[in-house]
């Protein structure tokens, strides 16, 4: 069995893996790490290993190494590297790109792989943060954008404007209130960034696809062209795929 975590700045996403699949998953708040061992993972089985992504800062890094204590292993926390299972790296630093984004990567390229002509897609992680990555059809990462998600972005406006400072408004083509006018900028503003993306990618022989994954994922899929596959899990099943191979 293996333990996967996918430790973000909102939540803690967990996946528990056998040979056979997924014979567990769940999420927290990063306020109730503190649960876990005695909650969501008392009737689990001992791991034989624990891996995963940590973005969230030393902090929590050390609040999820203390619930695992009850099994007396500590977790490999993975890092971006300049290859691995099937996609290259070619950030400035490798390192420096956010284990998150790479897992999610590496879990898009595996469910492309099997096409006879695998197409280039774009992988967006929506979460606190957007990020939008670039990844052709030889599995090469080219870059990719980070930009607010749509709470920060509401917030912002909300904090620096005081007469915007209404409920969240709804998505319209053409909205005719504040509150939507706010709404629908914020995720015509994504989209946008998005779409540039797929565009930049695109090639004659074959659409870019598009996986979406995160919290804010149901939000923003309905407002972007197709193809787009929404998928819960994407970080964890890029760790699993990174854990299989080391």
């Amino acid at each position: 069995m293996l333990l996967l975590l996918d430790s973000g700045h909102s939540r803690l996403a967990w996946g528990l893996a056998s040979e056979h699949g997924w014979v567990a998953q769940g999420a927290v708040r990063n306020q109730d790490i503190g649960t876990l061992a005695l909650r969501e993972w008392q009737n689990l089985p001992r791991p034989a290993r624990v891996i995963g992504v940590n973005v969230a800062g030393e902090a929590t890094r050390v609040r999820v190494e203390a619930q695992l204590l009850r099994w007396r292993t500590m977790p490999d926390w993975l890092i971006a590297t300049e290859y691995a299972a099937g996609v290259t790296n070619h950030y400035a630093l490798p390192s420096q790109l956010g284990a998150d984004r790479w897992a999610a990567m590496v879990a898009a390229r595996q469910r492309v792989v099997a096409e006879l002509f695998p197409s280039p897609c774009v992988v967006v992680t929506a979460r606190t943060a957007v990020c939008v990555d670039a990844l052709d059809g030889d599995g090469i990462f080219r870059g990719g954008l980070i930009l607010p998600g749509p709470n920060l972005m509401l917030q912002a406006l909300a904090a620096n404007t005081p007469h915007l400072k209404m409920p969240p408004g709804r998505y319209h083509d053409f909205p005719v209130t504040n509150a939507d006018a706010m709404f629908s900028g914020v995720m015509q503003s994504i989209c946008g960034a998005v779409e540039q993306m797929r565009a930049r990618l695109a090639t004659a022989d074959s659409p870019t696809r598009c996986f979406l994954s995160g919290g804010a994922a149901p939000d923003i899929a309905p407002h972007l062209t197709a193809p787009v596959e929404v998928v819960d899990n994407l970080v964890l099943e890029g760790v699993l795929a990174l854990a299989t191979q080391t």
